[in-house]
């Protein structure tokens, strides 16, 4: 992985679930809907000032989302930031920077 790129696309980890969890009253917010089901399957990173992450998450049916979560470093006390949501996407959809 260069500097400032994203790392491959990988399958989802406990973590990542958990920020989706986190993240998850705020996406619904962003989306203007409610979502069922809210299962992390593959995500990506990418080093900044902290860490995004790109996470795909399925969202019930054949329907899924792409979250983009900003965790600042540990000294800016490592907290969640949801900066994005892409909506409308499917299974095959690559994940990646948005």
């Amino acid at each position: 992985m260069k500097c400032g790129g994203t790392a491959e696309a990988k399958d989802a980890t406990p973590e990542v679930q958990q920020i989706c969890d986190e993240m998850k009253p705020y996406a619904e917010e962003k989306a203007a809907k409610k979502f069922e089901v809210f299962a992390a399957k593959t995500f990506t990173t990418q080093v900044v000032a902290g860490t995004n992450f790109f996470i795909k998450v399925h969202v019930g049916g054949d329907e899924f989302v792409h979250l983009r979560v900003h965790r600042t470093l540990p000294h800016a006390g490592g907290k969640l930031e949801l900066h994005g949501v892409q909506t409308s996407k499917a299974h095959h959809d690559p994940i990646g920077f948005f």
